[in-house]
C-alpha cells in the first residue's frame, strides 16, 4: 500500500506527460539546445542575419529584438543584415527625408554591431508608399545598400566554396498587388516577366556551391493570409528554384517562424518571423518547425554545410537546421 501511494505521483506525472505528448504529436518541437551549435560556435564562419517586418516605431517587440540583433551580431561576427521587407509599416515612406526612417530604422537599430551593410528588398508595405525613396535611401545612409528592386551577390566563403544570394522583389510577382492600382500602385508598373527572366538567367549563370533566394513573400507558409499569394509564387517562382537546384528560399510577411519541405521539391523553404509584432501559427503539411516567437534568422555557411538558425527576442536558439553537401 505504501509502495502504491509512493508511485502515485509518478504515475500521474506520466499520464500528464503522455497527454501533452499526444497534444503535440505531429507538431515539430524545438531542437534541444544540446543539438544546436551555440552562437559562439557560429563565429569565425561566414554568417549573416536576416530580419523582416520591422517597422513599428520601436513598439511591440521591435526595440527588444533590435537590441538582441546587435548582441547576437556582436557574438557571431555577422557580415551584414539582409532586410527582407516591411521595414516600414503601414504606408511605406514618402521620401528619403521621411521621419519614419529615424523612428523605424536609424534610432532603433543603433547597436554598434549593426553599423554594417544592410541589403534590403521591398515588402508590400513599402509598395503602399514611395518605393523609389526606399531605393534611394542609400544616398542618405551608408549602411543601406540597395542595388535595385532585385539584385544578386556571390560571396566567397572558402577558397573553393561560394554562395549565391538572390534578392527578389515579390510583390510584382503576385496578382493581388499587380491588380491593385489604388493601394499598391507601383507594383503594376513593374514587369513580372522581366524579373522572372532575370532570376532564371542569374541562377543559370552561377556555379556557386550554395544558392539562396530571398524575398518578402514566402513560397510556402501556413497562414490565414490570401492563399493566392503563395499559389502565384509556386506557379511562377518555384519552377525556377527547382530547375536550378536552389538550396534555400526564405521570406517574411507571415510574422512567425516556419520551416517547410514541399513534396517533390528539394528546396528548403523558410519563413522569417517578425522583428516586432507576431501572429499565431497556422500549421501546414510539410511543416518541419514553427513558432510564433519574434526574432530573426541567422545563415551560416561553411565548406560543406549551410546552417539556418532561428533566434528569438531573448537570444535563445529555438531551432537550427543543417543542410550538407
Amino acid at each position: 500500500m505504501k509502495l502504491r501511494n509512493a508511485l502515485l505521483p509518478f504515475v500521474l506525472l506520466m499520464v500528464v506527460q503522455g497527454a501533452l505528448l499526444a497534444q503535440t504529436a505531429g507538431v515539430p518541437q524545438p531542437v534541444p539546445p544540446k543539438d544546436a551549435r551555440t552562437l559562439a560556435e557560429l563565429d569565425g564562419h561566414f554568417t549573416f542575419l536576416m530580419g523582416s517586418d520591422f517597422g513599428r516605431n520601436g513598439y511591440y517587440d521591435q526595440g527588444a529584438v533590435a537590441e538582441m540583433m546587435g548582441e547576437v551580431a556582436d557574438i557571431t561576427g555577422i557580415e551584414f543584415v539582409a532586410a527582407l521587407g516591411d521595414v516600414h509599416h503601414f504606408w511605406g515612406v514618402a521620401s528619403v527625408n521621411d521621419p519614419l526612417w529615424l523612428t523605424n530604422f536609424e534610432w532603433v537599430y543603433k547597436h554598434p554591431a549593426l553599423m554594417l551593410p544592410w541589403y534590403p528588398v521591398l515588402g508590400n508595405h513599402e509598395y503602399r508608399g514611395n518605393t523609389q525613396a526606399v531605393l534611394d535611401y542609400g544616398t542618405v545612409s551608408r549602411r543601406w545598400m540597395m542595388e535595385g528592386r532585385y539584385y544578386s551577390q556571390t560571396w566567397s566563403v572558402t577558397d573553393d566554396t561560394d554562395i549565391l544570394l538572390v534578392y527578389i522583389d515579390t510583390a510584382p510577382l503576385i496578382d493581388r498587388y499587380r491588380n491593385d492600382y489604388v493601394v499598391h500602385g507601383d507594383a503594376p508598373m513593374q514587369s513580372m516577366q522581366t524579373e522572372l527572366d532575370w532570376i532564371d538567367r542569374t541562377l543559370a549563370a552561377s556555379d556557386a556551391k550554395w544558392k539562396m533566394v530571398m524575398g518578402h513573400h514566402p513560397v510556402y507558409a501556413g497562414t490565414t493570409k490570401s492563399e493566392s499569394e503563395r499559389l502565384n509564387l509556386q506557379e511562377r517562382l518555384q519552377p525556377l528554384l527547382d530547375k536550378h537546384n536552389v538550396d534555400v528560399s526564405i521570406g517574411g510577411h507571415i510574422h512567425n517562424f516556419q520551416h517547410i519541405r514541399a513534396a517533390g521539391s528539394g528546396v528548403d523553404y523558410f519563413v522569417n518571423t517578425s522583428a516586432s509584432q507576431t501572429r499565431e501559427v497556422v500549421h501546414l503539411k510539410g511543416e518541419q518547425f514553427s513558432s510564433d516567437d519574434s526574432g530573426f534568422t541567422l545563415c551560416t555557411v561553411k565548406d560543406n554545410e549551410l546552417i539556418i538558425t532561428f533566434v528569438n527576442k531573448e537570444g535563445k536558439i529555438i531551432y537550427q537546421y543543417s543542410r550538407k553537401k
